[in-house]
């Protein structure tokens, strides 16, 4: 069987979480159009007759580096380009970013098979461009496969997946076949909650806003999860809020149909949001709310 790691790297908002659901057929890895949804590497794991892939979704790579949590996002996605055996780098659109010169100078010291993967095809009206653009790309870079898909409409994802488990190498499994993911259940929760928010509020959603698990209780016919909503400043905690707890109240409702959706059981969700100034620029403050490198 062929049995590996995959890196799914690409600059913030081109997909790379769409597409992760989709390989595994199952919701993951929380999604949304505001730009650094993703901020942890998320585990993503499919097995089938052929194997099994072991996805890593990681958070977009870009060049802003200003604030501690900035930096923390760049390092999560720089290192999970070691340790895996294949790379899959999706972009959008067909035009290079600045950026992917330094992507490009990345890949070149891993030294990993890469299979380029142009997302929102659907999009693209004279489908001869997508074929331009494949053969300049063979001129900067050794890719080992260029795949174009679209993740969200599902278009070309079955050859996308061939491909990848071509180049895994042969292995026994690593995870036991039912297993969809390494995380636990109250990571996914909270993740769930951060991906509502940023969904209900998204301009007015402040960045520097982040979810923790207080408690999570395990009961025979409910679990009761009691989350905190961190934020920056009160301006930003009366967003949150909404008027009369309005926000609040959609927020938490949207958020526990998915979680029951996720854990098969019935959930009781509380929600709290907090003021904790300066959170996102601390490395203390991050590593506390399980930031880890």
């Amino acid at each position: 069987m062929n049995c590996g790691y995959v890196a799914l790297i690409g600059r913030p908002n081109v997909g790379k979480s769409t597409l992760m659901n989709h390989l595994l057929r199952q919701k993951i890895s929380i999604t949304s159009r505001k730009p650094q949804t993703t901020r942890h590497s998320i585990v993503g794991i499919s097995t089938n007759q052929k194997g099994q892939a072991i996805y890593m979704d990681t958070p977009g790579m870009h060049q802003n580096e200003k604030k501690a949590l900035n930096r923390y996002l760049n390092q999560t996605a720089d290192t999970t380009l070691f340790g895996v055996d294949v790379v899959v780098w999706l972009i959008d659109g067909l035009v290079w970013q600045d950026y992917d010169k330094v992507i490009f100078k990345k890949l070149e010291r891993a030294n990993l098979p890469v299979i380029l993967v142009v997302n929102k095809v659907d999009r693209i009206k004279n489908k001869e461009e997508i074929f331009a653009f494949f053969d300049d790309a063979k001129k900067k870079y050794p890719f080992k496969e260029l795949v174009p898909v679209s993740a969200l409409k599902r278009i070309n994802l079955k050859s996308l997946e061939e491909v990848i488990f071509s180049l895994l190498p042969e292995n026994d499994l690593i995870y036991p076949a039912d297993q969809i993911t390494d995380r636990p259940t109250r990571f996914l929760a909270a993740e769930i909650v951060r991906e509502k928010l940023t969904r209900r509020l998204g301009d007015e959603l402040p960045y520097a806003l982040t979810v923790e698990i207080e408690r999570y209780e395990e009961q025979k016919s409910i679990v009761k999860i009691y989350a905190t909503i961190l934020v920056e400043r009160d301006s930003q905690k009366n967003i949150v809020i909404g008027k009369q707890g309005e926000m609040l109240k959609k927020v938490g409702t949207n958020a526990r149909i998915d979680i029951e959706k996720l854990i098969g059981q019935k959930v009781y969700l509380q929600l709290w949001v907090k003021v904790k100034k300066g959170w996102s620029d601390s490395e203390r403050a991050l590593k506390s709310l399980g930031f880890e490198y």
